[in-house]
C-alpha cells in the first residue's frame, strides 16, 4: 500500500469532497470516509485500500443508511462502482473512486424507484 500516494490523493480529493477524512485502522492501514448527498438523502461511505494499492482498486462500502439486496454489490458488501478489469492505477485515484461511488448511488436510487438499474452493465 502506497501511503504517500494515498495522502496526496486525499489532499487532492478533499478540494472536491469537503467531508472527506483519512483515518488510521487498527491494523496499521488507512481508510477514507466521506459523506455524499444526493437528491434523496445523505450516504456515508468507507473506502478501503488494498495492500496492493494503487495496483488494485479500493473497495467502497455504504455504511449508512444500510443498503440491502441491491444489485451491483459484491458478496463482501462493497459496491461495484467499476469493473476491476477497468481499474487503471495511472489514471484512477481517490477522487475518481468517490465520483464513481456517487454515480453508483444515483443509479441505486433510480433502481429503488423504478425497479431497474439504469445504464450499461457488465456481468461479474
Amino acid at each position: 500500500m502506497d501511503i504517500n500516494r494515498i495522502q496526496r490523493e486525499f489532499v487532492e480529493a478533499r478540494t472536491t469532497f469537503s467531508s472527506l477524512e483519512l483515518r488510521p485502522t487498527i491494523d496499521g492501514k488507512v481508510l477514507a470516509k466521506t459523506a455524499l448527498q444526493t437528491g434523496r438523502g445523505t450516504y456515508v461511505l468507507s473506502i478501503r485500500f488494498p495492500d496492493s494499492y494503487p495496483n488494485e482498486m479500493p473497495r467502497v462500502y455504504v455504511d449508512a443508511p444500510v443498503i440491502l439486496n441491491a444489485p451491483h454489490r459484491y458478496n463482501t458488501g462493497c459496491i461495484c462502482y467499476l469493473h476491476p478489469s477497468m481499474w487503471n492505477p495511472g489514471a484512477h485515484d481517490l477522487k475518481f473512486v468517490i465520483a464513481r461511488a456517487a454515480k453508483w448511488l444515483s443509479k441505486y436510487e433510480v433502481w429503488r424507484e423504478r425497479g431497474r438499474w439504469p445504464g450499461a452493465q457488465i456481468l461479474h
